[in-house]
């Protein structure tokens, strides 16, 4: 019989096939555990099986972003407060032993005493398909990279014929020669190894085409996701899916730009002990966000003046590179949080294109006005640059001419 005033707490180890659920109240006792499939009546099943206890107040989910995914969209679906729930620590598990039962009753009871308070992403909009456009991207990128040095060691231990005509080139100009091979006998030692060039050469240029295809869509739905983070020094299609992906498709769940520092793996760690008060690198969180930091870092040390300058006072105070990165890294995240969470309207390419073809003004003559290049504004215009003091120099004197 349904317990109407008790508040339960659920907790979910989920799988491939099957996903082991718990219930506990708010005492933190067990009220019963079950097994369910992974489909929709068994996620509607297991929300019916809790509801049979109490009220659901929360329930704690191990890996919502695999095996848990499409049991963490239902549950949301139904206004149900979800968390995620990280694997049980390893001391724990070596006192109490492994199991799918106590891994779920371990899931309800971080939920229940707040261990677990992060909020799942969303897979169901925009970012979901700039995830998996770069899951291929990424891909196609490795593969490329393996063929790539797989010629470079056929080439070191090929004839002399041919290492003595390819050693010396790089590989865009090594991959052009080996495509156009025509090899005869294969049984031949020189012909086998133009066969195997000329294959790999081939799988390469394919590969070449296919990451440009999957870069442009990347680019243009990194743009559509959020034009204000494309418009960031430093960030290009493939850095602003890293940091779209990370922040998922519902950023407000991220309390605050110190969470997202976590999250990215550029907060400081307390190191101290005794006398000694120091802070150490954090080494948690997404690495892959981190490194789109680092990439922001990089490019902003070697062309943007106000990096230099920073570096360069950090440096006077006996700060290494590395320190001065990792703090060039939390100041960054801080801007990148402000407009992941709250982005900026700014002004898209093909609308400044219609206001310059409405006020009958040409490329050139902007690009004069403006002291710039024709393809630069062009390139702004069809969306393949962002810049955002350009943007607001151009918006403005569009404004006034139209004025005029």
């Amino acid at each position: 019989m349904t317990q109407i005033n008790r508040v339960v707490i659920g907790g979910v180890d989920t799988h491939k096939d099957v996903h082991v659920a718990a219930v506990i109240d708010e005492q933190g006792r067990i009220l019963g555990t079950q097994d369910f499939q992974t489909n929709k009546s068994g996620y509607q099943e297991l929300l019916q099986w809790m509801e049979s206890f109490g009220t659901v107040g929360l329930i704690g989910v191990e890996g919502t972003g695999c095996y848990g995914a499409g049991l963490s969209q239902h549950l949301a679906a139904k206004d149900i407060t979800v968390v995620e729930v990280n694997r049980a620590n390893r001391q724990m598990r070596r006192m109490r032993g492994k199991s799918d039962v106590v891994d779920a009753e371990a899931a309800a009871r971080a939920a229940l005493n707040r261990q677990a308070t992060a909020i799942p992403k969303e897979h169901d909009a925009i970012i979901e398909s700039i995830r998996v456009i770069r899951v291929a991207f990424t891909s196609a990128r490795h593969s490329r990279t393996r063929v790539s040095n797989q010629i470079r060691d056929l080439i070191v231990t090929a004839p002399e014929q041919l290492r003595s005509i390819l050693g010396g080139l790089a590989t865009a100009e090594r991959v052009g020669l080996c495509s156009r091979f025509r090899p005869g006998d294969p049984s031949d030692c020189l012909e086998a190894n133009k066969l195997a060039l000329r294959t790999l050469a081939k799988r390469y240029e394919a590969l070449t085409a296919e990451m440009k295809e999957l870069n442009s869509i990347l680019d243009g739905l990194t743009a559509k996701a959020n034009p204000a983070l494309r418009s960031i020094h430093g960030v290009g299609p493939d850095v602003a899916a890293i940091l779209l992906i990370a922040a998922g498709d519902n950023p407000e769940r991220l309390r605050n730009e110190s969470a997202f520092a976590a999250l990215c793996g550029v907060s400081p760690v307390q190191a101290s002990s005794g006398k000694t008060s120091r802070h150490r690198l954090n080494r948690a969180g997404n690495r892959q966000a981190n490194h789109a930091l680092w990439r922001i870092g990089l490019v902003r040390s070697r062309s943007d003046s106000a990096t230099k300058e920073y570096i360069a006072r950090r440096t006077a105070q006996g700060k290494s590179k590395r320190e001065i990165m990792r703090c060039l890294k939390r100041y960054i995240a801080r801007e990148v949080f402000r407009i992941l969470t709250k982005p900026e309207a700014i002004v898209c390419g093909p609308e400044l294109r219609e206001a310059r073809n409405a006020a009958g003004i040409t490329l050139n003559t902007a690009a004069v006005a403006l002291e710039t290049r024709q393809i630069r504004i062009s390139r702004i215009e069809r969306s393949l640059d962002f810049d955002r003091d350009f943007v607001n120099r151009y918006q403005a004197w569009l404004t006034a001419q139209q004025a005029a």
